[in-house]
C-alpha cells in the first residue's frame, strides 16, 4: 500500500523541517495543499524543502510553479477538475506529469482515466475536519471495473485502521490529521504508519 502525507491547510511551526525529516525517513509522496496560500507563500515553503525531494511533491494549488521547481505531480480538486479540459490533462500526461484528483462519489472513479490516482474519503470520520463523517460501513469493499485510477483512502486514518483500509481494497492511504494534529510527533507517527503498512 502507498502512504501519502498531505500538508495541513495552515502553516505549521517548523513545517518545512518536519517535511524534510519525513522525506529523509522514506516518505515517497507529499501533497502540498495550502488552499489559502498565495504563490509567494508556496515558494517560501518549497525553498526550505531540500530540492532533492521535489520529485516526491504534488502541488494542489499554483500549478504554474511546477515548471519553476521541476515538479511533475499535479493534484486537481473536484472543482478544479471540472474546470479543466480533457485536452489539457492529456497534454500534461504527454509531458510526463503524474495527475491525481479527489472524489467523494465512487461511481465517478472509472471515468477518471486521465488520472493516475484519486483520493476518496472520508473513509473514517475525519481527524482534521470535525463533523466530516464517513458513510462507509466496516464491511465496505471496493467494487471496481477498472484498475485506473488507483484509489487512495483518505480521512480519519491512523495506523490502527490500516488493516481495515487494506481489506476495503484501497491501493493506499493519505494521512493529514494523523501527522499534523501533533506536529511534535509527526516523525514518530509516520514511522509507525510506515512500519504497519510494511506488514500488510
Amino acid at each position: 500500500m502507498q502512504l501519502i502525507v498531505i500538508t495541513d491547510a495552515e502553516v505549521i511551526d517548523g513545517e518545512t523541517a518536519i517535511i524534510n525529516e519525513l522525506f529523509n525517513a522514506g516518505l515517497s509522496r507529499l501533497h502540498l495543499r495550502k488552499p489559502g496560500g498565495n504563490a509567494q507563500q508556496i515558494c517560501a515553503l518549497l525553498n526550505q524543502v531540500d530540492a532533492a525531494f521535489y520529485s516526491r511533491i504534488a502541488l494542489h494549488q499554483h500549478h504554474e510553479l511546477a515548471q519553476v521547481y521541476g515538479i511533475k505531480r499535479l493534484h486537481y480538486t473536484e472543482s478544479a477538475r471540472q474546470q479543466t479540459t480533457p485536452a489539457l490533462l492529456q497534454s500534461l500526461k504527454s509531458h510526463g506529469y503524474t495527475l491525481s484528483t479527489s472524489i467523494h462519489d465512487l461511481a465517478l472513479a472509472d471515468s477518471l482515466t486521465a488520472f493516475d490516482y484519486a483520493f476518496f474519503g472520508p473513509v473514517f470520520n475525519s481527524l482534521s475536519k470535525p463533523g466530516y463523517t464517513s458513510n462507509l460501513s466496516p464491511a465496505f469493499r471496493l467494487d471496481r471495473h477498472s484498475s485506473k485510477p488507483e484509489l487512495i483512502g483518505l480521512g480519519g486514518i491512523t495506523h490502527g485502521q490500516l488493516p481495515a483500509v487494506k481489506a476495503m481494497g484501497f491501493e493506499g492511504v493519505a494521512v493529514l490529521g494523523a501527522i499534523w494534529n501533533e506536529p511534535g510527533k509527526a516523525l514518530q507517527t509516520f514511522e509507525k504508519l510506515k512500519t504497519t503498512i510494511n506488514t500488510l
